[in-house]
């Protein structure tokens, strides 16, 4: 069954033109092991190693959710735009598909800062105290909140740093890609043959510029991302069960013995009275060897 959904993403790919590149004249050298060959001045992919990078990219962003970090999706050219913005709103995670501002990760206390502005100025109007104000006043803080609004909506969210970033097209992307790397936060990214896969820590060759492809390996991540928020809730409430079960273990030990106090944790041995008779407590103000004489 994996194998005929393999071979059914393969062909989707390929139908999508994800194995065509940009023109010879335009092509990093380190995307050579990722290039097949060249027909008509044009650069085409090796399929192969696509659906090779998507299917670790799916593991480790599954990874990623599974131990309960987020992921940020980029992109902001138009082919990629709205088919990012779909799948991240789909799966539940942050977004940048308008404009990547500088300083996004970097300095992030700003953007919460903006964040924090652009709730004042929903509250103006949503309390209707925005009636108060002149209409030239009105029109300012319209043009400021839309402003916000449209920058900074798909990370609205975010209350920290991602757990990786998806990035299409690490060329338009290079501020976002930089950031990341001095924060340490992992990279994936669908990547052109005019890029470098050396700036990247998990590189997706293909066309980044084919909308359909670009759809298919969103939709694809989105759906790898889904699992790994169910095996979140899954690990969960295996958790909570097991707490459950241990306290009504020891609840049921102790109805058993009267209120004895629990038995030693495995593998550790009990401590036995050597005949030494129990100590007698001392008056407040003597001392020990006082009180036992």
């Amino acid at each position: 069954m994996a194998q005929q959904n393999q071979a059914e993403l393969v062909k989707s790919l390929v139908d999508a033109g994800v194995h065509f590149g940009h023109r010879v004249s335009r092509w990093n050298p380190k995307m050579e092991p990722y290039i097949h060959g060249k027909r008509n001045m044009i650069h085409i992919i090796d399929v192969r190693e696509t659906v090779k990078g998507l299917l670790r990219a799916r593991r480790f962003l599954q990874n990623i959710v599974a131990g309960g970090k987020d992921i940020l999706f980029v992109g902001t050219k138009r082919q990629a735009r709205h088919p990012l913005e779909e799948e991240a709103k789909r799966c539940g995670m942050h977004y940048v598909a308008e404009r990547w501002l500088g300083g996004t990760l970097t300095n992030f206390r700003t953007i919460r800062a903006r964040l924090n502005r652009l709730e004042e100025l929903e509250k103006l109007w949503s309390t209707g105290q925005i009636e108060t104000y002149s209409k030239k006043m009105k029109a300012t803080l319209q043009r400021e909140m839309t402003k916000i609004k449209t920058n900074l909506e798909g990370i609205r969210k975010m209350e920290r740093m991602p757990g990786a970033m998806f990035i299409v097209d690490t060329r338009r992307e290079h501020i976002a890609v930089k950031e990341a790397r001095k924060l340490g936060v992992p990279t994936v990214a669908l990547i052109d043959t005019d890029s470098d896969p050396d700036q990247i820590d998990l590189p997706i060759p293909g066309n980044d510029d084919a909308m359909r492809a670009v759809e298919i390996i969103l939709h694809d991540l989105a759906d790898a991302i889904i699992e790994g928020k169910q095996g979140r809730t899954a690990d969960k409430g295996e958790d909570a069960a097991g707490q459950q079960r241990r306290r009504s273990a020891r609840s049921q030990f102790r109805a058993e013995e009267g209120g004895a106090p629990a038995p030693a944790e495995p593998g550790v041995a009990p401590i036995e009275n050597p005949g030494i008779e129990p100590a007698v407590a001392a008056p407040a103000g003597e001392p020990v060897a006082a009180a036992q004489a």
